[in-house]
């Protein structure tokens, strides 16, 4: 889904989850967010999740990355595809950065570890719902370095003519590297809007742009893809 970064709606919710005591529990954060238990339904397999999104068409779609049936990414992007106006987050015990990449250029719009505490992942839920596209604090940390890392790497031997032709196919313009500073300190679009002395659908036309010279699909990806090819 392309997050504008505005307030979001959160129902119908789809969690998908194959450990029936996470599915509670996460049943349990979500009513407090959505206000009854009628507006989420849950899925054990990939297969459900999928015939669920068909026929519930939810807002929003917490999604576990090992299912019993398939991958939870393969998911992400199946929803990404047929459903873009859902919201999807990936929730899991892996917090590999490769997992977690994957799964921000599947679609989802946020990354959460099951092992934080109720008071943990109900605050990253508000933040999303607020619009925000949030990961787990502990893997972005391991992220960004991985990224500051490799840039420096990247950077080191000189650039072909080939290599420049493809960066330069990803080079955005002085209003883009603009609005994606903003992007990358956490604004949303209206904020942005306001900051720059345009209109929100302006600004949403220019975070279009942005995501599809980066292929990505997300506040988030477009911010680390960003910085893995040093525009950031």
């Amino acid at each position: 889904m392309v997050s504008t970064g505005e307030h979001i709606a959160l129902s119908p919710v789809l969690i998908v989850e194959d450990d029936e005591r996470t599915q509670a529990r996460l049943v349990h954060l979500l009513r407090e967010l959505v206000g009854t238990t009628g507006d989420i339904a849950v899925a054990d397999t990939v297969a459900d999740a999928k015939a669920l999104v068909l026929s519930l068409k939810p807002r929003f779609a917490l999604v576990d990355i090992g299912l019993p049936d398939g991958n939870g990414l393969e998911l992400i992007d199946w929803v990404e595809r047929h459903h873009p106006d859902t919201t999807t987050v990936a929730i899991s015990a892996w917090g590999h950065e490769e997992v977690v990449l994957a799964a921000l250029r599947a679609g989802a719009v946020g990354y959460l570890m099951k092992e934080r505490d109720d008071a943990e992942l109900r605050a990253a839920l508000q933040s999303i719902r607020r619009g925000g596209a949030l990961i787990d604090p502990l893997i972005a940390r391991r992220i960004l370095a991985h990224v500051t890392f490799t840039s420096k790497e990247d950077a080191a031997p000189p650039v072909s003519p080939v290599e420049s032709s493809t960066r330069s196919d990803t080079s955005l313009s002085e209003r883009e590297s603009e609005i994606l500073q903003f992007v990358a300190r956490g604004f949303s679009n209206r904020e942005i809007a306001d900051l720059a002395g345009l209109s929100r659908f302006t600004i949403e036309g220019y975070t279009k742009s942005i995501y599809r010279k980066l292929a990505v699909s997300s506040r988030t990806a477009a911010v680390f893809e960003a910085k893995a090819l040093g525009l950031l």
